[in-house]
């Protein structure tokens, strides 16, 4: 139920999909959900927090791909991201979609995305010190706008636009 509820979800977004509608794809009564999750509100904390936990597997297998050298395993995940974000894989960020339809900050899935979002500053935090920048702090935040921005104009400029930048911009940068 949580994998159709993700597909439709990112896909065609969280407040145009109904409840009925994730339990009709899913095969099971709405009831059934309302057992599950006592309420849509519920249902999508789940989601996000399944988005959450898939993402950061993804990106901790990405960084794996550069093996043990700090700026190879920045550049692979930079790589991965640019494969990541092809148009029939990629709508863009699913927690910054969520972001933006639930902007009220105490909302349990407004304060998932943002934790997500901390998590991913974290990491690049983690490699800048690992890549004994002069300033880690700050190339850390700029690997994470490099990062962000890549997901936030892919949508509407495409894979050949802006994103598609990323990776050289950061090789520039280390």
């Amino acid at each position: 139920m949580l994998a159709v509820a993700h597909e439709l979800f990112y896909w065609q977004g969280i407040r145009a999909i109904g409840v009925d509608r994730i339990a009709a794809e899913a095969g099971i009564a709405p009831t059934t959900l309302y057992r599950l999750f006592a309420s849509k509100d519920d249902l999508i904390a789940a989601y996000v927090e399944r988005a959450h936990e898939a993402y950061r597997e993804w990106f901790r297998s990405a960084l794996d791909r550069g093996g043990d050298d700090p700026r190879e395993r920045v550049l692979a995940l930079f790589d991965e991201q640019n494969a990541m974000l092809q148009p029939e894989v990629c709508r863009g960020c699913p927690f910054l979609m969520v972001l933006t339809e639930f902007p009220d900050g105490t909302t349990a899935s407004h304060q998932q995305a943002v934790r997500m979002k901390q998590w991913v500053h974290d990491q690049f935090a983690v490699l800048a010190k690992d890549l004994t920048s002069d300033n880690p702090d700050r190339l850390a935040t700029h690997l994470t706008l490099i990062f962000e921005g890549a997901y936030a104009s892919v949508q509407a400029l495409g894979i050949d636009g802006p994103a598609n930048q990323a990776r050289a911009l950061v090789e520039t940068l280390l």
